[in-house]
């Protein structure tokens, strides 16, 4: 990896204690984001197991990382006044809404379902605005993105629709099969769900981001 590299490792709540005294030996570990994976079953005689973290690795200081790329749009719902203007939000539409600063705990992700054009078969598959929050923080256009586990391939497809390079390898040949065919659908469909004029919306915000009311 370069000196200037990022890295972000993806874990469950079983495996994550066991992978931060590995990264802590090679990278330096910045932060644990936590991200809920709203689409689990319940269970009976547990808690339903929702989260899964990513933790955030850089090789050295001298890392990329662009915040205002990343922030995330909010409704107000008690909008505050000084001398009766705006303090940090604006009247757009149907709401009040404010750019937020992104935090380390993500619950605007929706994992993908069987309407949503994103969606495959794979057991473990993550929302594309999941990668889109990570490639746009730490790359810019035409920076290189590499996944070794690229499963359905959701990371090449959002580096693909932000004009960056990138390549991914996996075991699995269906998966592979999957991401290629997502890959080639990008030409004509390169939105991203929850992103839209270059800033990220809350979860169920749809009717917002279309400009007309619930």
């Amino acid at each position: 990896m370069k000196p200037t590299a990022t890295l972000y490792v993806c874990s469950d709540w079983k495996t994550s204690a066991l992978v931060l005294p590995v990264l802590e030996k090679r990278f330096l570990v910045q932060n644990r984001i936590t991200w809920e994976r709203e689409k689990e079953r319940g269970a009976r005689r547990n808690w339903k197991n929702n989260t899964e973290d990513i933790w955030f690795c850089i090789n050295s200081e001298n890392y990329y990382f662009d915040v205002d790329a990343v922030k995330l749009k909010r409704k107000v719902l008690a909008p505050y006044r000084v001398n009766g203007d705006p303090k940090d939000w604006k009247r757009e539409g149907d709401g009040n809404f404010r750019l937020t600063h992104p935090s380390n705990i993500w619950t605007d992700l929706t994992v993908p379902f069987w309407s949503m054009s994103e969606n495959t078969p794979h057991p473990t598959q993550k929302p594309e605005k999941l990668f889109a929050k990570l490639i746009l923080a730490s790359s810019r256009k035409g920076d290189f993105v590499f996944d070794p586990f690229l499963g359905s391939g959701t990371s090449a497809v959002v580096a693909e629709k932000l004009c960056r390079r990138w390549c991914g390898i996996d075991i699995n040949m269906e998966y592979l099969c999957w991401a290629r065919k997502r890959i080639s659908a990008v030409r004509w469909d390169s939105a991203i769900q929850g992103y839209k004029d270059g800033v990220f919306w809350e979860r169920n915000s749809s009717p917002q981001q279309k400009g007309y009311p619930k």
